[in-house]
């Protein structure tokens, strides 16, 4: 595979059980199944919208860093806030790129005695001299809730299941995350890691990008996935994996650092309230046979059932500030 496949969501928005919506549906289970990855057009976003979220994003990292690190992430039990250049580890590795977590409007936990995972709720930091980000940033995620409860809908009926076999957990709520990120040219030709190979921890995944460096693995070694104006790259979390015992995959990717001048990107991770629990569903015999186990293949990390879980271990992992300051008792437990 030297490219990934471009998915066309008309047909099926405008009428998920016509005639003219099962190609699309097989089209969209086949990659899923097949690479873990595609191109998402036909996703109905206003691309104004789009436009927006990128100016946005630049006004943002056009600020001083110390105003930026106003609103650090260390500051926040919910992973919400800013992250410097270095700070975020994949595979024990810091990643050279700094980037702004968002998500929706919650409040803080108040039961002291509630699960750990319960403090991944909380409200965002802003940076106040860009008074249009919240409502920017935000009027998007709507549009891009609704296009991922369109595909999951989609991959529900592919997978011989009702239309709405996973809606619970994501309507009318849900615990989407967003990553607005900026990868700056690499310092050193050797220091290629924006972000190392790694599964994202949810459901699905969709990645607004216009430069280059992402990439995504296949049996035959890292493709890039070259961007497409208009098109969302979509790819799957390991909840579908574990609840489809493996037909659709986790992928791992990784973004290499640009070289020349720097890339923004905004990955918004549709998941599904915290408290969703994913266990196998039962397949149609045919897609049973290719279901390999909802287990990672090549790595030994552990999958959770309870969503929450699994979010909070792969976020103790990768932002060791947050943790020694909001979590000090489940790492030393």
């Amino acid at each position: 595979m030297s490219s990934l496949p471009i998915i066309d969501l008309t047909a099926f928005r405008a009428d998920p059980h016509g005639d003219d919506a099962k190609p699309v549906i097989s089209e969209l289970l086949g990659a899923c199944h097949e690479v873990g990855f595609a191109y998402v057009v036909g996703h109905g976003i206003d691309p104004g919208l789009e436009a927006g979220l990128f100016d946005v994003a630049k006004d943002f990292f056009a600020l001083p860093v110390d105003e930026r690190e106003e609103i650090a992430i260390g500051k926040s039990a919910a992973f919400r806030g800013y992250t410097t250049l270095g700070d975020e580890r994949t595979n024990g590795k810091s990643d050279w790129r700094d980037q702004l977590d968002l998500g929706w409007e919650q409040p803080s936990p108040a039961d002291p005695d509630a699960p750990a995972w319960h403090r991944l709720r909380g409200p965002n930091q802003w940076p106040a001299s860009v008074p249009a980000m919240p409502g920017v940033v935000l009027n998007w995620a709507r549009q891009m809730q609704t296009l991922g409860v369109t595909a999951l809908r989609a991959l529900a009926l592919g997978l011989g299941q009702d239309m709405h076999c996973f809606d619970e957990g994501f309507v009318p709520d849900s615990d989407m995350h967003i990553k607005v990120i900026r990868y700056p040219a690499r310092v050193e030709p050797e220091a290629e890691q924006g972000v190392g190979a790694h599964h994202d921890t949810g459901v699905l995944t969709f990645i607004a990008q216009q430069q280059q460096g992402l990439q995504v693995e296949t049996p035959d070694g890292f493709i890039d996935a070259t961007p497409i104006p208009g098109a969302y790259i979509m790819n799957l979390g390991e909840m579908l994996q574990r609840s489809t015992s493996g037909y659709l995959r986790a992928t791992p990717h990784r973004v290499v650092s640009p070289v020349g001048g720097e890339r923004i990107s905004v990955a918004f991770f549709f998941n599904p309230l915290y408290e969703t629990i994913f266990e196998p569903i039962e397949l149609p015999p045919e897609l049973a046979a290719a279901a390999p186990g909802g287990d990672h293949q090549k790595i030994d990390d552990e999958i959770h059932a309870l969503f929450g879980e699994n979010n909070l271990r792969t976020r103790l992992r990768s932002h060791p500030d947050v943790a020694a300051e909001h979590y000090r008792d489940v790492i030393s437990g």
